[in-house]
């Protein structure tokens, strides 16, 4: 007899784990913040530091697997070291964006009238000016340090989160639960943060890994153009210290450069799976 299987008929769930393009990303992800972790335990000396002779290639020396840099530093402890800090500005540039441009979305898309206009002008002037600019801008008219940098990529990337959170609100602001909370009596407060801004957080979260995604470039930009903090390793200051020797020493620029990009692609391919995992329309 011939089974004829119903449309209805719940299916066995799929494992989010078991999907190599949520595995892959974690596990890239994983190893980089390890790398950051490890670095002072592994390499307790300043990566700053004349360790060895210059352009010592990769595993020309057992003692430093990735070779060296025309001063003789590290390059093993460069990129653990680095892995710190461009980590550091990838996530807390993410976080101020998130916090930023989530409050300016949810008062223009819950209050609306005036309010939602003069936050959307705002908005769009901070749109208008490109994001490389600004922040070397804001780099430029004083000392660069990591704080800076991560304000200044903040400052210039919230525009974004800013109109998602404000699409949410205005969507979910006259659901049933929200004039639910109103006919009890809570206070607006009461039913944005609690209320509403849980429901928006998915579409939130997700963008959070774009936000990453865009710090860390950012970050590696700015440093290749010698805008960064001089006394910190990035990923980016150490492409830009051997651009110079890229045609024969091309190790120095290349080594941290895939470092770069597999952090970005695990990054974007862990948001595309948390879309998928977040949104009940793409998980059903």
């Amino acid at each position: 007899m011939t089974v004829i299987d119903h449309p209805l008929r719940a299916r066995p769930k799929r494992r989010p784990l078991r999907d190599p393009f949520l595995l892959l990303p974690l596990l890239v992800l994983l190893a980089v913040a390890v790398m950051a972790i490890s670095a002072p335990w592994l390499f307790p000396g300043d990566p700053l530091d004349m360790v060895a002779m210059p352009y010592l290639w990769p595993l020309d020396d057992p003692a430093f697997p990735l070779g060296t840099d025309s001063l003789g530093r590290d390059l093993t402890a460069g990129l653990f070291h680095g892995a710190r800090a461009t980590l550091l500005v990838g996530i807390s540039s993410a976080a101020l964006c998130l916090g930023f441009g989530t409050l300016i979305g949810a008062a223009a898309g819950y209050l609306g009238g005036r309010t939602d206009l003069i936050l959307m002008r705002v908005t769009e002037i901070f749109q208008t000016m490109p994001t490389m600019l600004l922040v070397i801008v804001l780099l430029a008219i004083s000392d660069p340090s990591l704080t800076l940098i991560v304000v200044a990529i903040g400052l210039a990337s919230w525009p974004m989160v800013a109109r998602l959170a404000r699409a949410e609100f205005i969507t979910l602001r006259h659901r049933d639960f929200v004039l639910a909370a109103r006919a009890l009596g809570y206070g607006p407060f009461r039913i944005v943060f609690i209320e509403i801004l849980p429901n928006a957080l998915p579409t939130l979260i997700v963008a959070t890994s774009v936000l990453i995604a865009n710090g860390i470039l950012i970050e590696s930009a700015v440093s290749f153009l010698n805008l960064g903090d001089a006394n910190t390793v990035t990923w980016g200051s150490l492409i830009g210290a051997g651009r110079t020797q890229i045609r024969t020493e091309w190790y120095l620029s290349a080594i941290p450069g895939i470092a770069i990009i597999l952090t970005v692609l695990a990054v974007n391919f862990l948001g595309d799976r948390l879309t998928r995992i977040l949104n009940p329309r793409l998980r059903a």
